[in-house]
């Protein structure tokens, strides 16, 4: 194990000020904190409670560019919930921390949690792009990655729901309404998650029969655009059905649709995906693949307790469910 006499010998300083500079001495200057921070990192040392009290820390870390989480309609409120519901009973201090793409650039993944003496973290709406992604690939603390996926690390584990049994429960169910014709239409493919969807809506497709047009896939980060000037090509198509990668593009959708003075679900049915709240409330209410987002929550803390008790697990998926509503019906046509 790296200690802090090896942190002071290759940095040729004394250990008192290896020991301070990683507690956050006042008498330590904010150069010399960052460079001992990034020489342990560097050396394999990474926790700080092998010198103190144990400490329980969870970081879960949200890229608040990308996902929200703070009113109990966002998509990761639940999600949160369920890991504290979890985590706090058996004594763990969990730490919601917002970040961003500046965040990122300014602090090294590993160097931010070993300054904060966080024992762990649950990463929630980080897509391709996001720097500390990418440092997830070598990092050395325990990390669970919602809806990402990470090879080679055995200190890295992704969770989510099982989006191909999910997208094969979405077709199944347009098929057996007589859907033939089905479009496609999702945010950027730039994330992991959407590139995972994307794939189980067409190998759903194949393994279910129906004919895949690449005529009928609609795929832009701009929602409005996505709505305004991709939908209504699909439309041009014929087709009956539609599903969508998530709940607030079927929303939009939805009143796109209504627009163009069309009936749902007479004259085009569609399925969403997630289950968010406003699914129920929308007029029709929509057709869509639950997430259970509390149990993805507890299921994120029982991962990153194993990861952090060395056991190493690599995936865990909890089953999709289709919930069906108003927005799908026997196709006329």
């Amino acid at each position: 194990m790296v200690t802090i006499q090896d942190i002071a010998d290759h940095l040729n300083i004394a250990k008192s000020t290896v020991s301070k500079s990683l507690n956050d001495g006042p008498d330590i200057s904010e150069e010399l904190k960052k460079q001992v921070l990034e020489t342990a990192v560097e050396l394999g040392y990474t926790k700080l409670r092998r010198y103190k009290k144990r400490s329980d820390r969870l970081a879960i870390l949200v890229q608040n560019e990308h996902i929200s989480f703070k009113k109990p309609d966002d998509f990761a409120y639940d999600i949160i919930m369920g890991f504290r519901c979890a985590a706090e009973p058996l004594g763990f201090e969990v730490e919601i921390v917002p970040v961003d793409t500046n965040t990122q650039t300014e602090n090294e993944y590993d160097v931010f949690l070993l300054r904060n003496q966080f024992s762990g973290a649950f990463l929630l709406g980080f897509s391709l792009l996001d720097p500390w992604l990418k440092q997830c690939e070598s990092t050395k603390y325990p990390t669970v990655l919602y809806d990402n996926y990470i090879t080679g690390n055995p200190v890295t584990l992704s969770l989510g729901i099982d989006n191909i049994e999910g997208m094969e429960l979405a077709i199944r169910h347009l098929k057996q309404l007589g859907h033939k014709k089905i479009g496609y239409l999702s945010s950027s493919l730039k994330s992991h998650i959407m590139q995972v969807r994307y794939n189980a809506f067409i190998n759903a497709l194949s393994s279910l029969g129906v004919k895949f047009d690449e005529r009928l896939i609609g795929c832009e980060y701009d929602i409005n655009k996505c709505v305004n000037e991709l939908l209504p090509d699909i439309l041009s198509q014929g087709v009956t059905a539609l599903v969508c990668s998530q709940d607030t593009y079927a929303i939009a959708a939805i009143e796109k649709c209504k627009e163009l003075g069309m009936n749902i679900p007479a004259d085009l049915n569609i399925i969403g995906f997630d289950d968010i709240p406003l699914a129920s409330q929308v007029s029709p209410q929509l057709t869509t693949i639950r997430q259970d987002r509390m149990q993805l929550g507890k299921s994120g803390f029982a991962a990153l307790n194993s990861l952090i008790n060395n056991i190493s697990i690599g995936t865990v998926l909890l089953h999709a469910q289709l919930i069906i509503r108003d927005s799908t019906a026997p196709t006329a046509k």
